[in-house]
């Protein structure tokens, strides 16, 4: 019983949030239990074009790390905010969505080019952190108990956070300027005068996501409630 239980409760996760999430358990797994290690796995231009080995590609967004505080720090984020814009924003839009991470990567990676970073997982967490608090502009968030702000503010307290642990703000500030590239290309320029939408998601993604009916088996996290913890509770004003 409590395996179905547990099984309905995975399956019940959205589609991308589920595949991602996974895919980073189970690479940071493989790399604890030494069936692989990081540097098969981590960003370099050298190896990815001159010997091809492109999986580098995707798998410098899979590892955060060992396990660790860190780790499940990056790990709550990712979910938590990933599934909120899911099952929010791009509900009954996965291949939106599915673009958006296409799009977040392929900028993270060509400023990888120049940045020297050979992970971007954090970076791609602070993303979808960005652009869900953009998106919720009046949430009010606590951190820790200690700080009390607006979701805009969220990312930058992140980052500053990270620089209490000793991390490197570069990692974060990459995150926030490609989130928000994302967001005024998606959000902001459509709506101006003289602009017009940039960002359009291929007929082939549409065709092999969209193509489905919705599930409604499972039951939404409302975007504007980011928590369910301490350090990123958070109530709508006026609610």
């Amino acid at each position: 019983m409590a395996y179905q239980s547990l099984r309905q409760e995975y399956l019940d996760i959205p589609v991308v949030t589920r595949a991602y999430t996974t895919a980073c358990v189970l690479t940071t797994a493989a790399v604890q239990l030494e069936l692989i290690t990081p540097f098969q796995l981590y960003f370099n231009p050298e190896l990815i074009f001159r010997n091809y080995q492109v999986w580098r590609l995707i798998t410098n967004f899979l590892f955060f790390g060992p396990i660790g505080f860190n780790f499940f720090f990056n790990m709550i984020f990712l979910y938590r905010y990933c599934r909120m814009l899911e099952e929010g924003s791009f509900r009954s839009r996965t291949a939106d969505f599915v673009f958006m991470f296409l799009f977040g990567g392929l900028l993270m990676t060509i400023f990888g080019l120049f940045v020297s970073l050979v992970f971007l997982g954090q970076a791609f967490t602070i993303m979808l952190v960005y652009v869900w608090s953009r998106r919720n502009p009046y949430v009010r968030m606590n951190f820790f108990g200690l700080l009390n702000f607006q979701a805009p503010f969220l990312p930058w307290v992140l980052m500053g956070f990270s620089l209490l642990l000793g991390n490197s703000v570069i990692v974060d500030l990459l995150g926030i300027a490609v989130g928000h590239i994302y967001y005024f290309l998606e959000d902001v320029f459509p709506f101006q005068p003289g602009g017009g939408r940039i960002l359009r998601t291929p007929s082939f993604l549409k065709a092999i996501f969209d193509a489905q009916e919705e599930d409604h088996n499972y039951d939404p996290l409302p975007e504007e409630r980011p928590g369910g913890f301490a350090w990123g509770e958070g109530q709508q004003l006026g609610g």
